[in-house]
């Protein structure tokens, strides 16, 4: 099923030079016709049961359209005039009125049987918030059970659990997370990116609040400067989402959700038993009337750690300071604006520690500055007609002076965004369109050829429909016009079936990837190494599906999926004579595909978390003239994870992680061509010190997993690109502990 959903989305990201009106949301309507013409027609009064209209007013007295209504097992959507019907056993009911945009409404009846019964609710317009079980990565802002595209999300309970343990960034949240991986790509400097399902780091957009503000194309670097303190949630968009996001969503999405305001002072103190401390200070106030503030503040350090003594840093130096305002204003009649600024200021060095020298008898010494400014706004507003307006912008610009062994590389990353869009309810659709426009700007001072600045306009459509109680669709489209590359049309269906209890979901999407030199090879070792790209080089073409079954059983949650996907025209490094590299269209796609599994048990106080992934990730071999294909490397076939916790909110929380990772495919590493499997295993205790304290300590990788026990980091020599170590494929750092306290004020 997989593989016949991948060829219906063969079109996907195709290069047109005409765009035709989509066709979309006629044929869903098509077949919600076919499937209305099947149904049986009404019943008319049997004994026993009687006829319920409900009618959905707004303040201004109009029928809402579109709004549940549920009473019990029966629910319907109200029509035009705000009507809708239930039959019903007779006796007095509970009625529930539910409609985004306006407050949830109950209400109560009398049902007599034979007759018709009229009830009409008042509804109060209210706005959405991006918390609790609503998603609003998909644009929809519907509860997570609702929405036709799987969505994952990392609730706040989870998020405060690895802000214990690594309170300086979300690299250990993202990677404790099934399907992703937070691949290392310069173990010198600790950089790293986030791989989706098998698929490369540079296909993930990590979004904050739906903004760019860490950069259209997040570096490498990316999520190890992004503390969690102030995250509400994170939602994980998995497969090609370019439908959604645009260009850099090839791969998925990560949206990091902000904390709303309310009345709350926070402190974090942290230290480790390598060297490294945070300082994170958290205020926030949601005082009476319409505004609303908060501030995230964060000192982190970390000294540079040799732990396995053969005078290579395993563990980068590195000193951040940041600082993140938000304003938000909501007048609770459907307008709202939220506003951020933010900056960050980072040192990072790496290479060998102070007296000691490579194999080889060099002395290196790699270091990268980092200067990071943004800024962001959300505003919507919804109108008398039952629309919701919204406008988005966003700015990001960075500075780097990168510095391999004397070698200094500077350069400046600019991005700006700007998005309208209008979202409406019309029968049993829920619809959004609209027109975006991203801008990327790349400036080096010391390497000369890279300079780029692409402005990339989009038109974009979603369509929800829900056909039924028990099976909804959703559809949306977007078209992208690159400057260098040509226009793309990335679309993406997904459905819902409800087969009680179980839950299942399908979804396909297509999406493209503009090239860009700033590959995971190229971040390594920098530009310099790098050859002028190609006038061939094409874009990256991608499709993916997934198939998710589901299913809740009192205290348990279990969960299967299956995905695939497949990268045309992937963009490679090669390594020419002379060590330089080459960027080039693999004559063949890459392909990943694999399963997901998870089951979870929750009773109160008690949850217990098991998950396992299989991944199969092939491509290219390089320099293969023949087609031969190898397994991508540093993507292990299987992983597995445990976490169990014990929570008490007067005492505190008690937790356990044991987590596996498998044979990995190693590349051009002098010491072995595959990985060894390693098993990691943390504890962690948190406990409640008097009304507003909270002591913590954590235990990190107890089994002391290391790649240094197995085979050395370091190569004997340089290679001729200028990579001094392999790539890593393990934990560098070992067994480490850290504590700390945590006020409440």
């Amino acid at each position: 099923m997989i593989v016949a959903m991948l060829f219906l989305c063969r079109a996907a990201a195709v290069r047109v030079t005409l765009l035709r009106p989509a066709r979309t949301s006629a044929a869903l309507l098509a077949l919600a016709g076919l499937l209305a013409a099947r149904a049986p027609a009404p019943v008319g009064a049997q004994t026993g049961t009687g006829r319920l209209v409900v009618t959905a007013v707004s303040p201004s007295g109009r029928g809402v359209e579109g709004a549940t209504v549920t009473s019990g097992r029966a629910g319907a959507l109200t029509d035009a005039s705000g009507r809708a019907v239930l039959v019903l056993p007779a006796g007095p009911v509970s009625v529930r009125v539910e409609r985004i945009g306006f407050a949830r409404a109950e209400a109560d009846a009398l049902v007599r049987a034979g007759l018709e019964t009229s009830l009409t609710v008042a509804l109060q317009e209210q706005a959405v918030e991006a918390e609790g079980i609503l998603v609003v990565s998909t644009r929809s802002e519907r509860r997570i059970e609702d929405e036709p595209l799987r969505v994952e999300v990392v609730p706040r309970e989870e998020v405060e659990e690895k802000l214990l343990m690594t309170p300086g960034d979300i690299a250990m949240l993202l990677n404790e997370t099934a399907g992703l991986r937070v691949q290392p790509t310069s173990p010198s400097l600790g950089g790293a990116s986030v791989r989706i399902q098998g698929m490369r780091g540079r296909y993930t957009l990590v979004l904050a609040d739906g903004l760019p503000l860490h950069g259209g194309q997040t570096g490498a670097l990316g999520p190890l400067q992004i503390p969690p303190m102030d995250l509400g949630q994170v939602e994980v968009i998995k497969g090609a989402a370019s439908a959604l996001y645009g260009a850099s969503a090839l791969g998925g999405v990560v949206n990091l959700i902000s904390r709303r305001p309310d009345t709350a002072r926070e402190l974090l103190l942290n230290g480790t038993t390598l060297g490294g401390g945070d300082a994170v200070l958290w205020l926030a106030d949601d005082p009476e009337g319409p505004w609303g503030w908060s501030l995230l503040a964060g000192a982190h350090g970390q000294g540079k750690a040799d732990v396995d003594d053969d005078g290579w840093s395993d563990l980068p130096g590195f000193r951040r300071v940041l600082a993140r305002p938000r304003l938000l204003w909501d007048d609770g009649r459907g307008r709202s604006v939220m506003a951020t600024v933010g900056a960050m200021a980072e040192e990072r060095e790496g290479g060998t520690v102070e007296g000691a020298m490579t194999p080889s008898g060099a002395v290196v010494s790699e270091e990268i500055s980092t200067r990071r400014v943004d800024a962001g706004v959300l505003a919507r507003a919804f109108d008398g007609g039952g629309r919701v307006w919204g406008v988005r912008g966003a700015v990001s610009a960075q500075r780097h002076r990168h510095a391999f062994s004397g070698e200094v590389e500077r350069d400046r990353h600019v991005t700006g965004f700007a998005e309208a869009s209008a979202a409406g309810h019309r029968g049993a659709h829920d619809w959004v369109a609209g027109a975006a426009v991203q801008a990327e700007a790349y400036h080096g001072r010391d390497v000369d050829g890279f300079d780029r600045t692409d402005v990339v306009p989009s038109l974009f459509a979603q369509d929800e429909v829900r056909l039924s109680s028990s099976v909804s669709l959703a559809a949306s489209a977007r078209a992208d016009r690159h400057g260098t590359y040509g226009t793309f049309v990335s679309p993406r269906v997904s459905a819902l079936v409800r087969l009680d209890p179980w839950t299942v979901r399908a979804s396909a999407g297509g999406g493209w990837f503009a090239p860009s030199p700033f590959t995971e090879e190229v971040e390594a070792v920098g530009l310099r190494r790098l050859g002028p790209l190609p006038d061939s080089l094409r874009a990256e073409r991608g499709r993916s599906a997934s198939l998710d079954v589901g299913r809740r059983a009192g205290a348990w949650e279990l969960n299967a999926t299956l995905f695939a996907s497949e990268v045309r025209d992937p963009v490679v490094a090669e390594e020419r004579s002379g060590g330089e590299l080459a960027l080039t269209n693999a004559a063949e796609p890459a392909r990943a595909w694999g399963a997901e599994l998870l089951a979870r048990w929750e009773a109160e106080p008690f949850h217990v978390t098991a998950t396992y992934v299989h991944t199969r990730a092939t491509e290219l071999a390089p320099l293969s003239r023949g087609g031969v294909r190898r397994e991508v490397p540093l993507t292990p076939r299987h992983t597995a994870g445990g976490v169990g916790a014990w929570e008490d909110e007067a005492w505190g929380r008690i937790g356990v992680e044991l987590y596996y990772t498998g044979h990995q495919e190693l590349d051009d590493d002098p010491y072995r061509r595959t990985s060894r499997p390693y098993v990691v295993m943390g504890f962690l205790i948190e406990r409640r010190v008097g009304a507003s304290a909270r002591a913590f300590l954590n235990a990190e990788n107890l089994l002391d997993a290391r790649q240094t026990r197995w085979s050395p980091l370091v190569r004997p020599t340089r290679t001729p690109s200028g990579r001094w170590t392999t790539d890593a494929w393990a934990p560098l750092e070992g067994r480490m502990f850290n504590a700390g306290i945590r006020f409440s004020f």
